[in-house]
């Protein structure tokens, strides 16, 4: 190890104490002892692995690829469809043609609503989740619940999520319209709302372009088959991208310090 005008030399590591070093040689008043010079230099070794160990976090964090969850019921979980089929599946494949590292997680439960996805929140977004799109709703509207009970319930998910630090894309829901004009009004204005309340990226309707469409639903005229999934994709890629987006910005903020 050398002491040049400069500073400690010799390698990149020793720039970011270089320094500290200049600062420290000038008040030496005489040579340091052995002892004291060990000393230092186990100072400037530690800071610098400590410098490395940072560096190191704010890489992997951005190397690594987002994870995005959905977490949803039947629409998304895959009624009656291949794995391979399913919107997480197709999602992640047409995000990863377009150039994005990302890692999709199904977590969707068929006829779940929006209070069992609250009672399994915990468990069903793993750590170091990066965003999520939440999609739930569709069943309490067919059940004919309480609006006001949903909106609470997606509402308490929200929050949960984003003081976890995951992003979230907001998928909306229509009720079916034979249950009233007064319930249709309470309940498609939920999404719309909670989007606005928590400034969240709204996708309005889920099922936009698949709805009543027999070519693209089981034969149930409720699911969606492979090739109206495909379509789901299709339609809420851009908004995918946006969440994407965010997540990107705040991580490069946070490695910013």
């Amino acid at each position: 190890m050398e002491l040049h005008s400069e500073g400690l030399v010799s390698s990149p590591a020793n720039f970011y104490v270089t320094t500290e070093l200049m600062w420290m040689i000038p008040a030496m008043s005489t040579v340091p002892s052995n002892a004291r010079l060990m000393n230092m230099v186990l100072r400037v070794l530690l800071c610098n692995c400590l410098i490395a160990a940072m560096l190191f976090d704010a890489h992997a964090a951005s190397a690594r690829p987002t994870r995005i969850v959905v977490l949803g019921d039947s629409l998304v979980a895959g009624f009656q469809l291949k794995s391979s089929d399913a919107f997480p599946a197709q999602l992640e494949r047409a995000l990863k043609a377009r150039g994005h590292s990302v890692e999709i997680i199904n977590a969707g439960v068929s006829g779940d609503t929006t209070a069992g996805g609250l009672e399994r929140l915990t468990w069903a977004v793993p750590q170091e989740t990066d965003a999520v799109i939440l999609e739930l709703g569709a069943n309490d509207a067919l059940r004919g619940l309480d609006p006001a009970r949903a909106k609470a319930n997606l509402d308490k998910i929200i929050s949960e999520l984003k003081s976890s630090g995951a992003e979230v894309l907001l998928a909306g829901m229509l009720a079916p319209r034979n249950l009233g004009g007064a319930y249709s009004s309470a309940f498609d204005a939920i999404y719309p709302e909670l989007a606005k309340k928590h400034a969240l990226i709204l996708y309005p309707f889920f099922l936009e372009g698949i709805a009543l469409n027999a070519q693209l639903n089981l034969g149930d005229g409720i699911h969606p088959n492979s090739s109206g999934v495909a379509e789901i994709t299709r339609r809420i890629l851009p908004a995918v991208e946006q969440l994407i987006e965010r997540v990107r910005k705040k991580q490069a903020a946070a490695s910013k310090g």
